[in-house]
C-alpha cells in the first residue's frame, strides 16, 4: 500500500519586499540580519486572506483534474493558525470556490506551525487505512501575518523580515507521484511549552530564545524516536536531503549543526559542506516567502524536490515543529518524475512573478492594516488602492477577498 502527494502546488500572494531594505529602515543589525539567511518575503495585500491564499494554491491542481478524479475527493482538511472565525473553517470557502462535490468531509486543523504536518498524517492515514479506496484528500496549509502599526512596528524586531503570507496544497492519494512517504517512519515528540502563542487573533506572543532552545530540542528528540523506529536509521547517510520547519534559514542551519555535532560528532568544515548539499535546496523558497507557519514545512519540501538533483530515486527526511509544542519527523522518496511533474507548476516563475514594493508601498500597507481587523461586521476593500500589486492578480483568474456583509466575507474571481 502506497500514501504521500501526488500533486502539489504553492501560492504566495502578488507582493513582497526585500527585507535587507526592510532591515535598514527598521535599523536592524546588520550581522544578526545577516544570520536569518532571508532574502525577500511575501506582503499580504488588503484583497489577500488565508482563503484566498488556499484556493489560488489548490486551483491549478483541480484544473489539471478528470471529472472522475475530482469527485474522488473524499475530504477537504484546511490547516492554519490564521483563521479567520472561532467557530466556522476556511474549509468550506475552499470547498465552495473549488466547486467540490457535497458528500465530503469539511474540516479544519490548528496547531501552530506543526498544523500542516497534522494534516498530512491524518490525509496519509486515512489513505493507508483502505476504508475509502481510491478516494483523495486535498489538504491545504495556508498562514497569514499582517504587521500593523496597532501593534507597533518596534515589537516585531527581528520577526518582521521573516514573516511571511501563503499556502500549499497537496492531493493526497494512493498515487504519491510528487513524494511517497515512509510508512511507519514517523518519531514525534511533544510537551507544554509557552514559546509562542496568538493570545488575541491579531497578535503574536511569547519568547523567542525559549522558542528557539523548544526547536532544537524537539528537532535532536524526534529523530531520536525515528531511530528507535526504523532500523539502522542514521542521520546523514539514510537521507539525501533534510527538510526542516524554516521559520528562517540561521535556525535551519543552527539546528543541522547541532544534530551534526550530536549524531555524527563532526568538525565545522565538514558541518557546513553537508548543510550546503543536504539542506541548503530546502530553503530557496521559505528565503524568498517568510515563514508561513503551517505551511512552512512544505514550502521547504517543494523547494528541495524543485532544486535538488534527482536524477535517481532519493530519499528525504522531513523536521515539522509547531510552538506549544508538537513536532515529527517523518520521511519519504522522491523519484525523477517527482521534480518533473512538480515544475510543472511553475512555482519559481510564481515568486518572480510578485511585484516588489519600495519600503514606502509596504508602510502604506502596514498602515492600511489596522483596517483590517479580526471580528468586522462590514467592510469593503478597496482593489485601486495598490494597484500595481493588484495588477499582478488582474487577469489571471485569481480568487480575492472583497468584502465582507454581516460576517460573511466574500470573495471574486479577477
Amino acid at each position: 500500500m502506497r500514501a504521500g502527494i501526488e500533486k502539489m502546488n504553492v501560492y504566495c500572494g502578488s507582493a513582497a519586499i526585500n527585507v535587507k531594505e526592510l532591515a535598514v529602515r527598521r535599523n536592524l543589525d546588520n550581522e544578526r540580519f545577516e544570520n536569518l539567511l532571508m532574502r525577500e518575503k511575501t506582503v499580504p495585500m488588503p484583497y489577500e486572506d488565508p482563503v484566498t491564499n488556499a484556493v489560488n494554491a489548490a486551483k491549478p491542481i483541480i484544473d489539471r483534474l478528470s471529472k472522475e478524479e475530482k469527485e474522488s475527493i473524499d475530504m477537504v482538511i484546511t490547516c492554519t493558525e490564521s483563521g479567520l472565525d472561532f467557530g466556522k473553517s476556511l474549509s468550506t470557502y475552499v470547498h465552495h470556490y473549488l466547486e467540490l462535490g457535497r458528500n465530503c468531509r469539511l474540516f479544519e486543523m490548528k496547531n501552530a506551525c506543526y498544523s500542516g504536518t497534522a494534516g498530512f498524517q491524518m490525509a496519509v492515514n486515512f489513505i493507508f487505512s483502505q476504508v475509502a479506496p481510491g478516494k483523495k484528500v486535498l489538504l491545504i496549509a495556508t498562514d497569514i501575518t499582517r504587521a500593523s502599526v496597532v501593534e507597533g512596528l518596534s515589537e516585531l524586531g527581528y520577526a518582521e523580515p521573516s514573516s511571511g503570507s501563503g499556502a500549499v496544497a497537496m492531493l493526497i492519494s494512493d498515487n504519491p507521484l510528487i513524494f511517497e512517504v515512509d510508512k511507519g517512519a514517523n518519531g514525534y515528540y511533544g510537551y507544554e511549552v509557552m514559546d509562542s502563542c496568538r493570545p488575541i487573533p491579531d497578535h503574536e506572543a511569547g519568547n523567542a530564545d525559549l522558542s528557539l532552545l523548544s526547536y532544537l530540542d524537539c528537532c535532536e528528540k524526534t529523530f531520536l524516536e525515528y531511530q528507535k523506529r526504523v532500523e539502522n536509521a542514521d542521520y546523514q547517510d539514510s537521507f539525501d536531503y533534510l527538510v526542516f520547519h524554516t521559520p528562517f534559514g540561521g535556525m535551519v542551519k543552527g539546528a543541522h549543526r547541532t544534530n551534526m555535532r550530536k549524531f555524527k560528532r563532526a568538525k565545522p568544515n565538514e558541518i557546513e559542506t553537508d548543510f550546503q548539499e543536504r539542506v541548503e535546496p530546502s530553503l530557496h523558497y521559505c528565503q524568498r516567502v517568510g515563514n508561513i507557519m503551517g505551511a512552512t514545512a512544505h514550502l521547504a519540501l517543494a523547494s528541495a524536490i524543485d532544486n535538488g538533483d534527482f536524477s535517481v530515486p532519493k530519499r528525504l527526511g522531513i523536521f515539522s515543529y509547531g510552538s506549544g509544542c508538537s513536532s515529527e519527523f517523518y520521511s519519504g522518496v522522491v523519484t525523477p518524475k517527482s521534480q518533473e511533474i512538480l515544475r510543472e507548476y511553475g512555482l519559481k516563475e510564481h515568486l518572480n512573478d510578485r511585484y516588489v514594493m519600495t519600503m514606502d508601498e509596504y508602510e502604506e500597507v502596514i498602515y492600511s492594516n489596522k483596517d483590517i481587523r479580526f471580528g468586522l461586521r462590514d467592510l469593503e476593500i478597496d482593489f485601486n488602492r495598490f494597484p500595481k500589486p493588484f495588477n499582478h492578480v488582474k487577469g489571471k483568474n485569481k480568487l480575492v477577498f472583497s468584502a465582507i456583509k454581516d460576517f460573511h466575507r466574500k470573495y471574486e474571481w479577477v
